[in-house]
């Protein structure tokens, strides 16, 4: 019950800077507690489809270095992956879907060869 009002209040906030809030499209209950707006993240007034840029993220989550850091444990670290053309283009969005379940951006093309559970 408690799980639904904060539910509640994470689409009310969404509906308040006038965006369609779908009950397909909840945030995480971390980012509900934090009563993070639609504006906080897509940084639009009235994001429809607007991508959330990087930088949005990392006011919270901190840059790649501190992703880099919190992840160093992981093999491979996927906050630092190797520089080659194909990872540099890789967002935090890519992998931190907040609307839709979080995927993992690498297994597109190292699918079988690591066991990540993106949060």
């Amino acid at each position: 019950m408690r799980f639904i009002r904060i539910l509640a209040l994470g689409l009310l906030s969404c509906l308040a800077v006038g965006v369609r809030a779908a009950e397909d499209k909840p945030l995480p209950a971390p980012h509900v507690k934090a009563k993070v707006s639609c504006h906080d993240c897509h940084q639009k007034e009235k994001p429809s489809t607007a991508a959330v840029p990087d930088e949005a993220c990392m006011i919270c989550h901190g840059d790649y270095p501190a992703m880099k850091a919190l992840t160093r444990d992981a093999k491979p670290n996927p906050h630092d992956p190797p520089q080659t053309a194909t990872h540099v283009s890789v967002t935090c969005t890519d992998c931190h879907r907040q609307h839709k379940p979080p995927v993992v951006k690498c297994l597109e093309c190292h699918e079988g060869k690591y066991a990540f559970k993106v949060k």
